[in-house]
């Protein structure tokens, strides 16, 4: 194709089935209805309706690039719509990742996660979207330092021409909003002091030293747009593939260590990320663990062809043993930290409302 192409990959929670463990078909139905029409009409080229515990997944291919509104305004009809019908079930938490109740422009800030990037699709384009469920954006900083700056994880960063040069980091504080570009391998130790504090500074964007777009996050942080505890974040990553960029299976090797996130019951617990198959995205230990789905595709001329179920694989299963074992270990510590955030994490939970209740009783010494 000549024209360049948009892969948005735009989620939400609409309502879960049962509980927060996985979401109702019917949700599913309405929203690739949406999409359907939306195809026929032309703002879509081609879309794919997925989920991983009980958030919505609408992954898009359109000409409209990032940011655009139609696209946006399109995803945001389909979660209204989703909810309406969550409602009528009496889903649980229907319509929680709605903070609003009407669109204006852009769904980001608005509740929705978001990963977009445009680009000149090439010869073969192949590109794996990653789904999690009961974490936050900050879970994807420690696979991308691996995929884009670790030889040891990325042997084309040593042996691939095009690669040797390195990626170019772009990094997001949420808590001052800010962004920093930094330059791999270069500023490697600069890079690792940032996103090493994942709960503040995520990866949004990695690109190829020649201004190439390699992956793009969702960074949405619904506890600071809603100012209280409204759900975890549960983030979307993309990551293109391949032909000067890192292979498949450089992509999806650091998943095989399931590193602690934060997230798992009620958004306020650490748990290991495991990576499962389709048919095991729906968490209910403890409302967990935390995990992560694999969709690749093929894009050929604007179509996804797939997608192929990645984590679908025995080569995983080590990883999904290490994170019950995991998962055993914090699970011990009850409502003791590590387990539990830190009271600066719990800000948006109802430890405030504890601390007022009983702020008269504590005396000075």
């Amino acid at each position: 194709m000549s024209e360049k192409i948009t892969l948005s990959v735009i989620k939400a929670d609409v309502g879960g089935y049962v509980g927060h463990s996985s979401i109702h078909p019917n949700l599913m139905d309405v929203a690739r209805e949406k999409l359907s029409r939306a195809k026929e009409k032309g703002p879509l080229i081609d879309f794919h309706v997925t989920s991983v515990g009980d958030d919505l997944e609408l992954i898009m291919i359109h000409r409209k690039g990032v940011d655009s509104e139609e696209i946006h305004r399109l995803a945001w009809d389909t979660f209204v719509a989703a909810t309406g019908e969550a409602k009528r079930l009496k889903l649980y938490g229907a319509g929680q990742d709605l903070l609003s109740d009407a669109f204006s422009g852009n769904v980001k800030g608005m509740g929705p996660g978001v990963a977009e990037m445009e680009f000149m699709e090439r010869k073969s384009e192949p590109v794996i979207v990653f789904m999690a469920d009961k974490t936050s954006p900050g879970a994807w900083n420690l696979p991308l330092y691996k995929i884009f700056a670790d030889p040891f994880n990325t042997a084309g960063l040593v042996i691939d021409p095009v690669m040797h040069r390195g990626f170019r980091f772009e990094i997001l504080d949420v808590m001052e909003h800010k962004s920093l570009t930094l330059s791999c391998p270069e500023e490697l130790y600069d890079l690792l002091m940032f996103i090493g504090a994942k709960g503040r500074f995520l990866v949004r964007r990695v690109f190829r030293k020649d201004g190439e777009i390699s992956a793009a996050a969702s960074t949405q942080k619904l506890s600071l747009i809603a100012g209280r505890y409204v759900g975890k974040d549960d983030p979307v990553l993309i990551v293109r593939c391949q032909s000067g960029l890192p292979a498949v299976g450089e992509v999806l090797e650091p998943f095989t260590f399931p590193h602690v996130v934060e997230g798992w019951m009620r958004g306020s617990h650490r748990g290991p990320l495991m990576p499962v198959s389709f048919r095991d995205a729906n968490p209910s230990r403890f409302d967990g663990p935390p995990r992560v789905i694999a969709a690749g595709f093929q894009i050929a001329d604007g179509h996804l062809i797939g997608p192929r179920d990645l984590f679908d694989d025995p080569a995983f299963d080590r990883a999904r043993k290490i994170s019950n074992e995991v998962a055993d270990y914090l699970r011990a510590h009850g409502p003791f930290e590590p387990h539990r955030l830190g009271l600066d994490e719990l800000e948006y939970t109802t430890m405030p409302e504890i601390m007022k209740k009983l702020e008269d009783r504590f005396k000075r010494e």
